[in-house]
């Protein structure tokens, strides 16, 4: 098969381009990739020497994608599904790499952030940038529950990128920094996708790594084998 993805199946980031190639029932070859082995991560240097996961090799068109929204963009163009990820309608694809954005900006992101900072020594720890980031999330928080208040999906027109961005930052913030209990309608969305066939197979392909999760103590038992 013409595609190979380097990736984790514990990353957040490597979700988001596993659902859109669920959704298409896309065939691949998943190369996991453990940056901790100096060998592995020489090779992986190699393909991409940014280092970062995931990145997409395609050995028909003889090209390496990275960056999630790129990769997403890519199998779109190149190997789309019956649902494509970034909607043809002008306005709609705005909408959902707008939300895409968001997603990662406010929402991985600020996790992101608190993930690091609990494995970092006690004398390197940042509280400032931890009560920073909690209240980023807060504050994205507040704003998915505006947005999907009246509706199924990120944007009007159906499942999209900007969903598959979603879930997994949600999964991972919603441990850390939990969401409010008056925020129904974030709750009944992050509910939605779990429910998703394709996150469904994500979170079980990720679920004997999560121990390795520096939050593992606080995640639901439901989300454990």
């Amino acid at each position: 098969m013409p595609l190979t993805l380097y990736y984790h199946p514990l990353a957040s980031f490597c979700h988001k381009v596993l659902i859109p190639l669920y959704e298409a029932n896309t065939s691949f070859d998943p190369q996991i990739v453990d940056l901790m082995d100096s060998k592995e991560h020489a090779k992986f240097l190699d393909v991409w020497p940014v280092g970062k996961m995931p990145v997409l090799h395609d050995s028909k068109r003889d090209e390496i994608i990275p960056e999630t929204s790129i990769i997403i963009e890519y199998l779109d163009r190149h190997y789309p599904g019956e649902v494509l990820m970034l909607p043809p309608d002008p306005q709609a694809r705005l909408n959902a790499r707008l939300w895409d954005r968001f997603f990662d900006l406010y929402v991985q992101d600020p996790m992101s952030k608190l993930v690091v900072n609990r494995i970092r020594p006690d004398d390197k720890k940042d509280a400032a940038g931890v009560e920073d980031a909690k209240d980023r999330l807060m504050m994205a928080y507040s704003m998915i529950e505006k947005n999907v208040s009246n509706k199924e999906w990120s944007i009007e027109s159906g499942f999209s990128i900007a969903d598959c961005a979603a879930a997994p930052a949600l999964f991972y913030a919603g441990i850390i920094v939990p969401f409010p209990n008056d925020h129904s309608a974030l709750r009944a969305y992050f509910e939605r996708l779990l429910e998703r066939p394709s996150f469904k197979k994500v979170l079980s392909e990720a679920q004997p790594y999560f121990e390795n999760f520096p939050f593992y103590d606080d995640m639901p038992k439901r989300f454990l084998r």
